[in-house]
């Protein structure tokens, strides 16, 4: 098969792993960034190029698209979409994983247990919009961030409202969540591939960080997982229409809270504490479906 990796930088342990697994199975893979990819949208003869090069005989598409280039990013994977390349995880689920409230909302709708969440635009509500998540300590998150950028702990009232009232005047889009305090800083990463959680590792956020992320200086150790925490992981990614991502769960009091999923989750964390190929797991995935859903 002729595979191409969507990232903007080859050099990531994410696309050398991928390109690694993909030419151990017999494979030709290329990483490719989607920034210089330009498309002919046409319904006669639709078209991605390369730097100069017209891209053709793709079977299948991995996505590795950064959040600073959703828009762009989901546009060049859709370009692919049609011109019927199977695609890891289509552009629409994407494009929905990226927004954290319209993720929220869909997952309460299906009935995913998640931390109280609540969400105002209006200075005036603030007192409200504090109480409905149960009062300080609480989370204030931006509705558009990732790898715990945009996300502050209140621990206090005053602060809460302080903080909320500085995002609203910048304009800014925030959730407002529950602080779940027995989770001590931590979080397990589900990391599913189709109908199954492949990996799970718990990260801890290091001393006085209520973030749990790798990037953050949280560290990562083997995690058993209840089957109640693997079916809320599997059921999310479901709902969410995502083939491969990272579903980060917090352990409360009233059992499994999902609290995002990651439709392009890293491999190294991983792939390092759970020693698996998940790399060559994603293309074991690719293989297996190739051809059965052309569409993506």
């Amino acid at each position: 098969m002729k595979i191409a990796i969507l990232s903007r930088d080859a050099t990531l342990y994410s696309s050398v792993r991928l390109l690694e697994a993909a030419a151990a199975r017999g494979h030709e893979a290329r990483v490719l960034d989607p920034t210089h990819c330009y498309m002919n949208i046409t319904s006669m003869k639709p078209s991605i190029h390369y730097m100069g090069e017209n891209l053709v005989g793709y079977d299948a598409v991995i996505p590795r698209i950064g959040a600073s280039i959703t828009f762009y990013g989901t546009a060049v994977l859709r370009q692919f979409e049609v011109m019927n390349t199977f695609v890891l995880n289509n552009s629409a689920s994407i494009s929905r994983s990226r927004d954290k409230l319209a993720s929220s909302q869909l997952l309460a709708r299906k009935g995913i247990d998640l931390p109280i969440t609540a969400f105002a635009h209006n200075p005036d509500n603030i007192e409200d919009l504090i109480a409905e998540v149960g009062g300080a300590p609480l989370v204030i998150k931006l509705v558009e961030g990732s790898q715990g950028i945009g996300v502050v702990l209140a621990e206090t009232h005053n602060a809460a409202h302080s903080v909320i009232q500085a995002f609203m005047g910048l304009n800014a889009n925030i959730m407002v969540q529950e602080f779940i305090q027995e989770a001590a800083g931590s979080d397990i990463r589900c990391f599913v591939i189709g109908d199954k959680v492949v990996a799970a590792m718990k990260r801890q956020g290091r001393e006085g960080e209520f973030r749990s992320n790798l990037h953050r200086g949280g560290t990562a150790t083997l995690v058993r997982l209840t089957p109640q925490e693997r079916s809320a992981a599997v059921r999310a990614a479901k709902i969410m229409g995502l083939n491969v991502c990272g579903v980060d769960l917090l352990r409360s009091k009233r059992g499994p809270l999902v609290m995002e999923v990651n439709s392009s989750p890293g491999l190294e964390g991983i792939e390092k504490t759970s020693d698996k190929d998940i790399a060559g797991l994603m293309i074991e995935y690719i293989e297996k479906n190739v051809g059965k859903n052309k569409s993506g």
